[in-house]
């Protein structure tokens, strides 16, 4: 087995895979989260159906998904654009076997259960993963100042935890970071809560 070189061997482009996420909130309360996938080939490629010629197109395929603020989905479009076989965007309705199905814990093995393997398309449930975490990001925000704004209406509403407490090594329960931002409000110092740079961000 080579040993592999660390002194800036050349190199050729054989393949890129760009997967776009953007979320968005809807004037009607729920929320749209939109993927795309582009697989291009660096250099020409022969296929059972064809040859992909270089810098050509093999996958562009585009979801989306509609969730409440409950991050249960209550639409979801997938449309394939460009695949390398004819009969690879039949399966794109299948999809709409996700609606009802909520954002958290179990949500890969749900997935899993309705579109995997045969019953679906490897690279459009590839995209439902980087979906869920744009959901959560995207609705994060938005949801926890609707919670305070109700907690300044009706003194009596007890904050739910964070959701983020828990989810990493950062946010452990019982951390610094935990407690800040469980404690931090709109308006408090900025840099409580807020994004840190490292020190060698450019």
């Amino acid at each position: 087995m080579p040993v592999p070189s660390y002194s800036n061997p050349k190199k050729r482009l054989l393949h890129t895979r760009q997967v776009l996420c953007k979320g968005y909130e809807r004037d009607d309360g729920l929320f749209d989260i939109e993927a795309t996938l582009l697989d291009t080939k660096g250099v020409e490629t022969e296929f059972a159906y064809g040859t992909i010629p270089a810098n050509g197109v093999l996958h562009y395929m585009r979801i989306t998904m509609t969730l409440d603020q409950h991050m249960v989905i209550r639409q979801l479009k997938a449309v394939t654009e460009q695949a390398p076989t004819p009969v690879c965007s039949h399966i794109n309705q299948a999809y709409a076997a996700l609606v009802g199905v909520r954002i958290g814990p179990g949500f890969k093995q749900r997935v899993a259960e309705r579109v995997g393997g045969v019953k679906g398309c490897t690279h459009l449930s590839e995209m439902l993963g980087p979906m869920a975490t744009t959901a959560i990001q995207t609705m994060a925000p938005v949801l926890q100042h609707r919670l305070r704004q109700r907690a300044a209406r009706e003194p009596g509403f007890q904050m739910p935890e964070h959701w983020v407490i828990g989810s990493c090594h950062a946010y452990q329960a019982d951390g610094e970071a935990a407690r800040k931002i469980s404690e931090w409000r709109p308006g408090d110092d900025l840099t409580v809560g807020a994004p840190v740079r490292m020190n060698n961000a450019r």
